[in-house]
């Protein structure tokens, strides 16, 4: 049985609430959760200030960055600096995301795991560079862009305090694992056009309604002159991959 709880004593000797929430948060982490990749209970903590990422699974040897709030969590998430995210993001040693919930008794209510390769350049957003007169003048940080990230890439640990068994967890990260390109070019395309899917209201759909978000999709990508062969392109990979299927004459099926 996980125990829910921050041991809050940990957190006694700082000053900062921001330093304590982060100390409490990657200690419960460490004792509490597994890995969600492969299961492994055993996952470690990174040193302080290490790039982008906090924590590391000994066994899969994926790491992960921990992100935590007391309110409801939004459409964005603040990150550290932007130049280093912008690099991690394009290179394999990209962390995932675990974004978690607490509340003000300091129990877990909520965590949720982004897999690493739901990561593009689109979600991450520049925030306004640190004025001349601050101690770090110019640092420019970034935030994600959580509500932009398919609801394929949210995977749940833990929701309304009931935490999911490890097994499922990793089923359901081997399933989307099949998504995962590591071209930066291919894997924005493929999401855009899932993002696409998922706001379709219905569970069929026809190529008619999928080709309704090509004004959205040509302003994002405004170098492609031919998006409705793009979309078609990227519905095969969908349904290669196991996330639709194509029943004929132009109509398709979620698979989700």
């Amino acid at each position: 049985m996980i125990n829910l709880y921050f041991d809050e004593t940990l957190g006694e000797k700082y000053k900062s609430k921001t330093q304590k929430i982060r100390v409490m948060s990657e200690n419960w982490i460490v004792q509490n959760m597994f890995c969600p990749c492969c299961g492994n209970l055993h996952i470690i903590k990174l040193k302080n200030n290490a790039p982008v990422a906090d924590i590391k699974c000994d066994n899969c040897k994926e790491i992960f960055e921990l992100k935590s709030t007391k309110t409801k969590i939004g459409k964005k998430i603040n990150d550290g600096a932007y130049s280093t995210m912008m690099e991690r993001i394009v290179s394999v040693t990209n962390p995932g995301l675990l974004v978690m919930r607490y509340s003000v008794h300091y129990e877990v209510t909520d965590l949720i795991f982004v897999p690493k390769f739901f990561f593009v350049p689109e979600i991450i957003e520049k925030r306004k560079p640190l004025s001349p007169t601050a101690r770090r003048a110019g640092w420019m940080g970034c935030n994600i862009l959580y509500s932009k990230i398919p609801q394929q890439g949210k995977i749940d640990i833990i929701r309304d305090r009931i935490v999911q068994s490890a097994s499922e967890v990793v089923k359901s990260y081997t399933r989307i694992k099949r998504l995962e390109t590591q071209n930066i070019h291919s894997r924005t395309w493929l999401f855009d056009v899932l993002d696409c899917v998922n706001h379709i209201g219905s569970n069929e759909f026809c190529l008619k309604d999928i080709y309704a978000y090509t004004e959205i999709l040509q302003r994002r990508h405004v170098n492609n002159h031919n998006i409705e062969a793009k979309i078609r392109q990227q519905l095969q990979l969908l349904r290669d991959r196991g996330f639709i299927e194509f029943l004929g004459g132009g109509f398709y099926r979620k698979l989700l």
